[in-house]
């Protein structure tokens, strides 16, 4: 009953399996590494007993009165528990990006030229905003 244009295309299989270990593997990362935090088995940023005083505080504030890294300085911090946990966000974030890499090669072996341009544009546009080069947003 299958009929070809409902068929599900190798990019979207690729696509769909890389996903799904990558978002496991992502949600896996975030439950060990909440669970480092909140066991204290490494030393915090900030203690978690304070973290409640904090909630409030706009982040621009927070940042500039703990002088806490932004953009990609984070990685220097992930020692910290509350900085480990940023690991699994820092996957899950990039996903996108790591899904169309796969099928871009199976785009360009199929010729699918619109597609491979949108790829490698999504890509681009994608690994552009999460540098920090823009100095925009949260960087």
């Amino acid at each position: 009953m299958n009929s070809n244009k409902t068929k599900t295309s190798e990019e979207q299989i690729a696509y769909a399996n890389v996903l799904n270990v990558a978002m496991w593997t992502g949600l896996s990362i975030l439950v060990v590494t909440f669970i480092v935090y909140l066991s204290g088995v490494l030393p915090t940023f900030i203690p978690i007993e304070d973290m409640p005083k904090y909630w409030g505080m706009a982040s621009k504030d927070f940042i500039h009165h703990f002088q806490a890294p932004t953009g990609w300085g984070w990685l220097a911090m992930v020692g910290k528990g509350d900085y480990l946990t940023f690991v699994g966000i820092a996957l899950l974030a990039g996903l996108t990006v790591l899904c169309y890499l796969v099928i871009l090669p199976i785009l360009m072996r199929k010729k699918d030229i619109p597609y491979v341009v949108i790829a490698i544009f999504e890509v681009a546009v994608l690994v552009l905003a999460a540098s920090g080069i823009l100095k925009s947003g949260g960087h």
